[in-house]
């Protein structure tokens, strides 16, 4: 995101937070401050249930305002209003720019001003409180690509949750956090820094807790065997991979049936696991399951669909590198055919499609032909990059090079 963007939406919340105190004390002369309060914690829930984001962020940013007039900026309350919004900004707007300020401002008036809590019930809440502060900033940090610090924090977060759970007898009640949400994002993070030991760990410790609450065939199953089966392929465990892959893709038959879009992806995945191994065993069950995916695809979406010209230049590239080449070029000619507009589809997947198609009457010594692609590719860059930048500028070395070697051969200047 923009950076200039960041400030000015941080700016903005900021205001907002001044008008909702002046608001909070100025409407509803019937109600205390302290039922305006709970008011507006039951408003924002009720506004997160329906997932009218706008609304529940404004209810939250009232909170705070409230909590501020009621308690004052040293009380941990406080901490716990900035907590919720900063939360709130994260996983409802998904901002993080603005979710790390609140939840700054939040770990400022826990950690600075301290606060003795006076009863187990106090003390339980300061601690979820915690947990769902660095949780948002763990959270924060891992959507801005900041492996190192998201890993601090939700390690923190998790530590805490120990404690918290030691508190509460093992079992932990009114926590915004759940312990499967905690371990997936731990999981996620360790997977950016390449971590691939520790995020498998943290991936099969949500797998054991989902499956224990809702069952081997949860819907949620489907999306974590998908991201273990990513890491067992960055480790080349390619068979590990197709088996957790097989997993995500019957759950997603039997939820969703076989002609589904769910099921597309996860048998689109599998194809490009099974052509992973490279081996000649394979070749039957990755054909499969590209044919599978894509006539799925085709079915269900428009031939222009980014997951159908997905679909279509994946399994055109396995073709190719098992020698397929003519069953690959009718695949990619049928799906340029089958999109009345592509001569205006001015998209990274066109290009994508006119240079494979180039590069297999290149690799047949078709310069002319290859040419012609390739500078159809070059159009779609510049109409959308511009000429300075690198993707037009590495297809005008390209073509100049085809330029050149139909001179050296003797054939007649290309186009």
């Amino acid at each position: 995101m923009d950076e200039s963007n960041n400030e000015s939406t941080v700016g903005d919340s900021e205001g907002e937070e001044k008008t909702m105190r002046t608001e909070a004390l100025c409407t509803d002369w019937a109600s205390t401050p302290r039922e305006k309060l709970q008011g507006a914690m039951k408003m924002a829930e009720k506004f997160i249930e329906k997932n009218e984001v706008h609304k529940a962020i404004r209810e939250l940013t009232r909170y705070v305002a409230l909590t501020r007039i009621i308690y004052g900026d040293g009380h941990w309350k406080m901490a716990q209003a900035f907590t919720n919004l900063a939360h709130g900004y994260m996983i409802l707007q998904g901002l993080p720019a603005q979710a790390i300020q609140h939840a700054e401002s939040a770990r400022h008036a826990l950690l600075t001003r301290g606060h003795l809590p006076s009863s187990l019930g106090e003390k339980g809440e300061i601690l979820g409180t915690l947990v769902t502060l660095y949780y948002t900033l763990g959270a924060a940090h891992l959507a801005q690509n900041n492996g190192k610090e998201s890993y601090v924090n939700l390690q923190k977060a998790e530590k805490i949750m120990e404690e918290l759970q030691e508190l509460d007898e093992g079992v932990i009640t009114g926590l915004t956090i759940s312990q499967k949400g905690l371990v997936i994002a731990l999981g996620r993070t360790c997977l950016q820094q390449n971590k691939l030991g520790f995020a498998t760990g943290y991936f099969e410790k949500a797998v054991t807790a989902v499956t224990s609450a809702e069952g081997d065939m949860a819907p949620e199953l489907i999306s974590l065997y998908q991201e273990i089966a990513q890491m067992e392929q960055l480790k080349e465990n390619h068979e590990k991979a197709i088996a957790y892959l097989l997993k995500a893709h019957s759950i997603c038959v039997a939820l969703h049936r076989e002609l589904s879009v769910e099921a597309a992806q996860t048998g689109l995945l599998l194809g490009k696991a099974y052509a992973a191994t490279g081996e000649e065993q394979h070749i039957v069950a990755a054909e499969m399951h590209f044919t599978g995916s894509l006539s799925a695809y085709q079915t269900l979406l428009s031939a222009d669909d980014t997951q159908t010209l997905r679909a279509v230049t994946e399994f055109s590239k396995w073709l190719v590198r098992i020698g397929k080449k003519q069953q690959a070029y009718k695949l990619l000619d049928d799906s340029l055919k089958a999109n009345i507009d592509i001569n205006s589809d001015f998209s990274e997947k066109t290009v994508e499609i006119y240079h494979l198609m180039g590069s297999i009457w290149l690799a047949e010594g078709e310069i002319r032909e290859a040419h012609q692609l390739f500078s159809k590719c070059l159009q779609i860059q510049l109409a959308v990059y511009g000429p300075q930048h690198r993707k037009p500028r590495a297809m005008r070395e390209l073509l100049n090079m085809l330029k050149s070697s139909a001179i050296c051969e003797g054939n007649r200047p290309l186009g």
